[in-house]
């Protein structure tokens, strides 16, 4: 069976790729969210060319041949755009074989642990303590995230002591029994983040996510051999010779890859095959509400060193109302803190007609 065509649906912020084989079958995925519109015509002008024709179940076989006829492109643009041949295939295929993605990895569908992950920095600790609470209440999550420090942000916090502030409130309200996890988002100097990590270690938060800028790699280690809680991190890094190093080196005692950050699962199973191989949880990153989260969860519902939890943005229309419409139904339903791996074909899910029908389109073909 052959790549036919590929079809992008696109705004700014998500692009939707249809890959329809010789056959007439279809499968759906996604590039990578934010400047989607770039990554659109990446695809078209750097992956459709050397995937038409091609064998649509070959997908690993695809992805290499891209990344050696487009070497000289390598980065993050190149393997946003893959993710949207990747998925799309993985799709076709579950489509095809009346199979979840879940299933084909090896897997099977069914309940996964979520921890709601806090994605706002322009909140005080009392508002964030708050909402999370209520959702630990309500829809019965028993693991959160909230953000430290600032954005790449030289040791300056958000504003001037907020780390210190919400790390106690955060913790001491939502109380025992809970896991706690921060991100610190490239935040700190290794002292610095080491001075937070041990006030983190007393307040019981147990997951401290790319404490240091996360392009150098040794001042992570020094974070990670100073600490006994999780450091964690990998949610940028798309090369795998920087993964190699990362696992090599124990920088972080669990990996973060991104699915559409990496190029898709055939790419980020790469990395967790790497990470099992030397003992390294991998609990990946889905920080938003579009595709990614639920190719995520078909992941971790197969892959043997499954961190313990899905990572589920808990931010709405109000933060990003372009997630919002992108499907028909909810895939992200929580009950009891836990959301359900579809076990319909492919990923379970139908995108939006009316979204769809707004979207730019463009199409490459045979």
């Amino acid at each position: 069976m052959k790549i036919a065509s590929l079809e992008t649906f696109t705004n700014q912020f998500v692009c939707f790729v249809r890959v329809t084989a010789d056959s007439g079958a279809i499968g759906w995925g996604q590039t990578s969210t934010y400047n989607a519109d770039i990554t659109a015509t990446v695809l078209h002008r750097q992956v459709a060319p050397w995937v038409l024709g091609g064998g649509a179940f070959d997908i690993g076989a695809l992805i290499e041949r891209v990344e050696e006829r487009e070497h000289k492109f390598p980065g993050s643009y190149r393997c946003r755009a893959l993710a949207g041949l990747d998925t799309a295939l993985w799709d076709l295929r579950g489509r095809l074989e009346r199979k979840p993605v879940v299933e084909l990895l090896g897997g099977r569908p069914g309940r996964l642990r979520a921890y709601a992950s806090s994605m706002r920095r322009d909140i005080t600790p009392e508002q964030e303590a708050a909402r999370l609470v209520r959702l630990r209440d309500e829809k019965g999550f028993d693991a959160f995230k909230w953000r430290v420090g600032a954005e790449c942000g030289h040791d300056i916090d958000e504003w001037p002591g907020r780390t210190e502030a919400i790390v106690p409130h955060v913790a001491r309200a939502l109380g025992p029994g809970v896991a706690k996890l921060v991100d610190a988002n490239s935040g700190f100097s290794p002292g610095r983040a080491i001075e937070v990590g041990r006030l983190l270690q007393a307040e019981g938060i147990g997951h401290y996510e790319e404490p240091c800028p996360y392009w150098k790699l040794a001042q992570t280690r020094q974070v990670t051999q100073a600490l006994e809680l999780d450091v964690t991190g990998g949610e940028q890094d798309w090369d795998l010779a920087t993964w190699e190093r990362m696992i090599e080196t124990h920088t972080v005692d669990i990996v973060q890859p991104d699915v559409m950050y990496m190029g898709g699962i055939a790419r980020t199973l790469l990395v967790a095959s790497m990470a099992a191989a030397a003992g390294i949880p991998c609990t990946p990153h889905s920080a938003n509400l579009s595709l990614v989260t639920l190719c995520t969860m078909h992941l971790l519902g197969a892959i043997p060193n499954a961190g313990k939890y899905l990572e589920l943005s808990i931010e709405g229309p109000d933060y990003y109302p372009w997630q919002e419409g992108l499907f028909l139904g909810n895939p992200y339903a929580v009950r009891d803190g836990h959301v359900t791996i579809p076990a319909e074909p492919g990923w379970g899910v139908e995108i939006n007609p009316g979204w769809l029908a707004a979207a730019t389109y463009q199409r490459s073909a045979l």
